[in-house]
């Protein structure tokens, strides 16, 4: 098949895509080197999402490439249950490395989805494991985007995620009001000073269901999936403060925040909040291939592993690929790319040029809001009347013909580029993004 020629579109089902729409006017990459997609019909287009909020490193990596053909080469599978092979021990060394001190025991998965459910099963087994098993309540976050396993919509907080699947979600599951408040906080640049006091809502739910029955808390320190919304100063702190308090684990979920998307090797070390697991995917190995991790703190996994029965199974679960040879080689190769060109120090220092660039746009047609912290944006346009999601649609059309993706939810615009991102790109991005606003209705 020639490279401009369309290929059948109608076996594959896309993920989180309108189909119908897609297929009518397809947009196909052929292939990505840097900061860049080439589309079929031979057009640059300059990545502002890091693909999915993944491809730190950028685009094309030789060392990843080779690290995984060589390991192909050599073992392409070996199993995980009851046996091992070294790099999956060598990648947990690796990423143990990239965590805060005591979260070093690792968990590897194959996707942010397949992390969120592990990490809930863990704190499920660790009550059982301390003698509270009747602690079975998870707390999620309202607009919390947890994957898309019915564990992580059940604790996740977005309601088209939830709607169709609410018959046979989780039972014993509540929610924290989410954080974003545009009235108090528009535009605000880094954290905003308002909404430390919705981590009180945590007391409100322990007095409505007794602490003794809740396993965990869990949010993203950062929201991504939703449209960008960045924690109020003192409110991680406060959500560890209870968590503490009450016997509760606290789970982040750093499966978009994870691997230097603010200028840290986690938000948990940015924050300085260290929660009791970590959720973690897409940057781990910059996407070469589906992995994803759990971090879990010493204590966790000392109380699963130390419960069970001698020449026992402590924890029943896991999956076929976990730890796979060639996700694990990627993992390794791009560690340690990630230690050599410091690129998490890159990405802080480039922090406030991107954030200077980001809110530039205040004033532009439609934007209503602007948020930001790190290497993430995101902006927040009117709505079209009677037509939601509509005008940013638009305007992540433009932008792609004028060669530049980014990406949309609802009416909200995310930036994420890859970490090798420099000056003239990110004005690039938002200049085309600015052009695209004075060009739609």
């Amino acid at each position: 098949m020639s490279t401009t020629q369309s290929p059948d579109l109608s076996n594959f089902w896309m993920p989180f895509t309108a189909n119908r729409q897609f297929k009518a006017a397809p947009r196909l990459f052929k292939s990505a080197k840097g900061m860049y997609y080439t589309t079929v019909d031979d057009r640059p287009v300059l990545d502002a999402t890091a693909g999915l909020w993944c491809v730190n490193a950028g685009h094309g990596r030789a060392e990843i490439t080779q690290a995984v053909a060589e390991q192909l080469t050599t073992m392409d599978y070996a199993p995980t249950f009851q046996m091992g092979h070294a790099l999956a021990f060598e990648a947990a060394t690796k990423v143990a490395e990239f965590m805060p001190a005591g979260l070093d025991r690792i968990f590897f998965t194959n996707s942010g989805s397949e992390s969120v459910d592990t990490a809930l099963k863990m704190a499920l087994a660790y009550h059982r494991a301390c003698g509270e098993g009747q602690r079975t309540r998870f707390i999620g976050r309202e607009r919390g985007y947890h994957g898309v396993g019915f564990g992580g919509i059940s604790v996740g907080g977005i309601l088209a995620n939830r709607k169709t699947f609410s018959g046979n979600l989780m039972p014993h599951v509540d929610h924290l009001p989410h954080t974003l408040n545009i009235a108090e906080a528009a535009f605000t640049r880094g954290q905003p000073t308002w909404g430390a006091h919705l981590a009180d809502e945590l007391e409100r739910l322990v007095a409505l269901h007794d602490a003794s029955t809740i396993a965990a808390v869990i949010v993203e320190p950062l929201a991504g999936s939703t449209g960008v919304i960045v924690p109020p100063k003192g409110y991680l702190e406060r959500l560890r403060e209870l968590c503490t308090k009450h016997g509760i684990l606290l789970i982040f979920d750093e499966v978009i925040t994870g691997f230097g998307r603010l200028g840290a090797p986690t938000a948990s070390e940015y924050f300085g909040v260290v929660p009791d697991l970590i959720t973690m995917a897409k940057a781990i190995n910059n996407a070469a291939i589906p992995m994803g991790a759990v971090a879990a703190s010493r204590a966790v996994h000392d109380a699963v592993v130390n419960a069970g029965a001698e020449n026992a199974i402590e924890f029943f679960h896991g999956y076929t690929y976990t730890a796979h040879p060639a996700a694990a080689a990627a993992a390794i190769a791009t560690l340690d790319i990630y230690k050599r060109d410091r690129l998490f120090e890159r990405a802080k220092d480039l922090s406030g040029v991107f954030e200077d660039a980001v809110h530039e746009l205040h004033g532009s047609p439609y934007v209503k809001d602007i948020r930001n912290l790190g290497l993430v944006a995101g902006v927040e346009l009117e709505s079209r009347p009677g037509a939601p999601g509509a005008r940013a649609y638009d305007v992540f059309l433009k932008c792609f013909e004028a060669g530049v993706l980014v990406r949309y939810t609802g009416d909200i615009l995310a930036f994420s580029p890859p970490l090798i991102v420099d000056e003239q790109k990110i004005d690039q991005i938002f200049s085309t993004v600015r052009d695209a606003l004075r060009n739609v209705a």
